[in-house]
């Protein structure tokens, strides 16, 4: 992997990933207001987005590591959890998650087909 100089990443969402937004944006316009959900909804693409720059910063999601897989990284806009995985010169992202909620059986349904 060669330096900032290489460019930046293409950012991807999964078609998962584009639903977990949807739902997060309808439960928030029900349960919150509107501006708030079209808020959140920003700022949660503005976050996918900048991993085109830099995306190794990502942390490893813990319930991932403790089953030995490190090949998917995460990134926050608390409490929400954006889980991607870099391949090439691309980040795909697989899940945009509120991470109170059960993340091991949501990453094993997910990501590793369980």
């Amino acid at each position: 992997m060669s330096g900032p100089a290489a460019g930046p990443f293409k950012v991807l969402l999964t078609e998962g990933a584009e639903q977990d937004l949807e739902s997060l944006h309808d439960y928030m316009a029900e349960h919150d207001s509107l501006l708030s959900a079209g808020r959140v909804l920003d700022q949660l693409i503005a976050v996918a987005q900048s991993l085109s720059r830099f995306p190794e910063r990502g942390s490893y999601p813990r319930e991932l590591l403790a089953l030995g897989i490190k090949e998917y990284r995460q990134t926050f806009f608390k409490p929400y959890r954006v889980i991607y995985r870099i391949e090439d010169r691309r980040v795909i992202v697989y899940l945009i998650v509120d991470g109170r909620r059960d993340m091991q059986s949501l990453l094993s349904r997910r990501l590793l087909g369980a």
